[in-house]
């Protein structure tokens, strides 16, 4: 599994502005990622924090593509777009 770092950057009304970092020094690939508060509410019922979220959200999709095929800047609810299958396994990830 490749290396992941996550920070908040920003807290704002309706969420949550993280960077993550995903590989070493010499492969690093940054990404932006917006999380909404409802959305968090809705695939948590508020029990897990929203860091924990975003790296089970990467370790997921890490196990689909290469961090290369990751999207640079995204909303965490738009991986379902992607992978229908997303909602139900990070509920297995992040059990309630």
């Amino acid at each position: 599994m490749e290396k992941l770092e996550i920070k908040k950057e920003k807290e704002m009304k309706n969420g949550w502005k993280f960077l993550v970092e995903v590989g070493d020094d010499k492969d690093k690939i940054e990404y932006s990622v917006t999380f909404d508060k409802d959305y968090w509410e809705k695939l948590t019922d508020s029990r897990h924090v929203p860091e924990e979220v975003v790296r089970k959200s990467f370790e997921f999709l890490l196990q689909r593509e290469p961090k290369e095929s990751i999207l640079r800047e995204f909303n965490l609810k738009v991986i379902s777009n992607y992978f229908p299958e997303y909602e139900k396994e990070i509920g297995k990830l992040l059990p309630k």
